[in-house]
């Protein structure tokens, strides 16, 4: 295994409505590319892994591993993420590592000044994907669910503690939740705050079966036929 300082990790965020890519090495990273087109990735993950590497310095046989952003989120997304690192770590004989897009929106809100971090991925109407993290352990305290949220919402919370909503579907939940001690992050979660987690990943070993590993839809994917007459 290398030096920590000399690990190359390509970190893939698609989960939501933006591609982003990213180099880390040695959990810092080096090289970032964001898509500011809506749903684009299937015509932007391949380009972007390309030009990290470039402006990184570093070819195929340079890497060791790839880290996805494994959902829940977009169907479409998330299988485009997931295929695009499947196929570099197949290619370059390397490992493919996971992690939850909930704990990449966690991170992105680490170091604020809040007790709980609770990522909110948008779903339908007034539902999102969600969980809870403790902000100073960035533990979770609760499964990743599907949730509708009213006015009762994460009182549990909100009654007692500081509580920084993030996400993309933060926003519109932002009535609701409205209190003294909420803030809202409207935000899509990036590649380049997955670098700490993937770096801690490679160095335990914790590599998924590339064979078996699909995406974490969390709700099965519902095909709508088109209304438009062809």
């Amino acid at each position: 295994m290398k030096a920590p300082e000399c690990v190359n990790l390509i970190l893939i965020e698609t989960s939501t409505s933006l591609c982003s890519v990213a180099l880390s090495q040695g959990g810092k990273v080096k090289a970032y590319r964001e898509s500011t087109e809506p749903r684009a990735q299937a015509s932007l993950c391949a380009p972007y892994i390309k030009e990290v590497m470039e402006e990184g310095g570093i070819g195929i046989q340079d890497l060791d591993g790839v880290c996805v952003s494994a959902g829940p989120g977009s169907y479409t997304g998330l299988r485009v993420g997931v295929s695009s690192a499947k196929g570099l770590c197949f290619g370059a004989g390397i490992p493919l590592y996971a992690m939850s897009t909930t704990q990449v929106l966690a991170q992105m809100g680490k170091g604020e000044d809040v007790d709980y971090i609770i990522p909110m991925i948008d779903a339908r109407r007034m539902e999102v994907y969600t969980t809870v993290y403790k902000a100073d352990t960035m533990e979770q305290l609760s499964e990743i669910e599907a949730k509708v949220i009213d006015e009762r919402s994460f009182r549990e919370y909100l009654d007692n503690s500081r509580v920084l909503f993030i996400g993309d579907g933060a926003q519109k939940c932002s009535e609701l939740l409205a209190s003294p001690s909420s803030r809202f992050i409207q935000c899509c979660p990036s590649a380049r705050y997955m670098a700490e987690i993937a770096q801690g990943l490679y160095l335990e070993g914790k590599s998924v079966d590339m064979a078996y590993f699909e995406p974490f839809y969390l709700k099965d994917f519902i095909a709508t036929v088109s209304k438009k007459k062809l």
